[in-house]
């Protein structure tokens, strides 16, 4: 398979023509400074996320690394404590990083363009070999859509599992299965060459809460969502099968 998850972890490897890449999404650095913005006092857990990035470099060895987009938390210049955690993060790492532009990334470009083996996409995504990136707030390019694959972060997919006592807790989640053509070919006015897998990432931010897919009257944030993955599965961290998301 050309995208494997790490098991047990909110990452994947992913096959690409130069080597491995270990790609997250929704980093969220500085998502602390958000929150208190909003009255919860959080201790900034950036080391804990940059410590989790490396060792999972290290375990995978990795030859890049990809972000999913929302590598920042801010929505325009990011500053001052998500500056500086997105600069010592990228300072502390010996591989080149591809960035793929999210929704809260809309300024990142100033502080990314000029550093060294550090690429910043468009938001319709890059496709690198057989695998497609994007983050998954717009449509995907039709470049991206042909890839075997196709990587996309935003959602943070999280279930709500009880049991048989009625205790309940929330797990971090996968979805993945086959793309539909229909609602990329509508919107790209296009006959497009879509016969590929659409794999959707938990956060690697563990604060950031997310889309629950088994709570009535939670919608995807996605334009092509679900739309465009009629069949899929979903699995916890751990790898456990849920089945079909639509009847998680």
């Amino acid at each position: 398979m050309a995208v494997e998850p790490v098991p047990g972890e909110p990452a994947a490897v992913a096959d690409l023509p130069d080597g491995q890449a270990l790609v997250i999404a929704d980093y969220h650095a500085g998502l602390e400074v958000g929150l208190r913005y909003d009255g919860v006092e959080l201790r900034s857990r950036a080391d804990d996320r940059r410590e989790t990035v490396r060792d999972l470099l290290g375990r995978t060895d990795a030859d890049r690394l990809v972000v999913l987009g929302d590598f920042g938390h801010a929505i325009g210049d990011p500053g001052g404590e998500e500056r500086e955690e997105i600069e010592t993060l990228l300072d502390a790492l010996s591989v080149p990083v591809t960035v793929v532009k999210g929704n809260h990334d809309g300024d990142l470009g100033g502080l990314l363009d000029d550093r060294d083996g550090v690429d910043l996409t468009p938001g319709h995504g890059v496709r690198l070999g057989d695998v497609g990136f994007v983050h998954g707030h717009t449509w995907p390019s039709p470049d991206v859509l042909a890839a075997d694959v196709v990587c996309m972060g935003h959602e943070h997919p999280m279930v709500r599992l009880e049991d048989e006592v009625g205790g309940a807790r929330a797990e971090r989640a996968w979805l993945r299965g086959s793309l539909d053509p229909e609602p990329f070919a509508d919107f790209h006015d296009a006959d497009l060459a879509i016969d590929g897998e659409l794999v959707v990432f938990p956060s690697v931010n563990d604060l950031t809460g997310g889309t629950w897919i088994n709570v009535a009257g939670q919608d995807f944030l996605a334009p092509f969502l679900p739309a465009g993955l009629a069949d899929g599965q979903a699995y916890l961290l751990d790898g456990t099968r849920l089945g079909a998301y639509r009847r998680v």
